[in-house]
């Protein structure tokens, strides 16, 4: 078995949500699913197929994020695992629960803006996710003016009251 390292490729401001399922149909409940959680939201997504042509399946509702979704996806090449971009504007908390909920999900590995390193396995059967690297080392614990500042924030973008 091999272990590597495939840093997720996207821009900075951009959401995504990496996760794993178990069959074909995904692609489709999953695009169905989003656009009626979020009407005129802008995503791309993409699933590697496991079986048969073992093929990276994807769509969406934006060229630039579909692009993404099936650049990363071939990039991963885990099966099962599928990756879905979030057009800037666009978060991954409005979606979460809803992707979550498709009887085809396994798992999310993250969802998230952060630079993100993705720890693939790999056997002569094929490649799997073990997990990711999300974001930077924690650098210490807050304090008094940290969590006034994330109250503020949490505040400013209408998330609290």
């Amino acid at each position: 078995m091999q272990l590597t390292i495939v840093k997720i490729d996207k821009p900075e401001p951009i959401n995504f949500i990496l996760g794993q399922s178990h069959f074909i149909k995904t692609v489709e409940d999953m695009h169905e699913s989003l656009i009626a959680t979020v009407p005129g939201i802008k995503f791309g997504l993409a699933f590697c197929e496991s079986s048969g042509p073992a093929l990276v399946r994807f769509s969406g509702t934006d060229s630039q994020m579909i692009e993404l979704a099936k650049r990363n996806a071939l990039a991963l090449s885990a099966g099962h695992s599928f990756i879905v971009f979030l057009g800037e504007g666009f978060y991954p908390i409005n979606v979460l629960n809803t992707i979550k909920m498709l009887p085809e999900v396994c798992r999310i590995f993250c969802a998230t803006a952060n630079p993100v390193e993705v720890i693939i396995a790999e056997s002569d059967l094929g490649r799997g996710i073990l997990g990711v690297i999300d974001g930077v080392k924690t650098q210490g614990i807050e304090n008094d003016a940290d969590i006034q500042t994330r109250k503020d924030f949490l505040r400013t973008i209408g998330y609290k009251l």
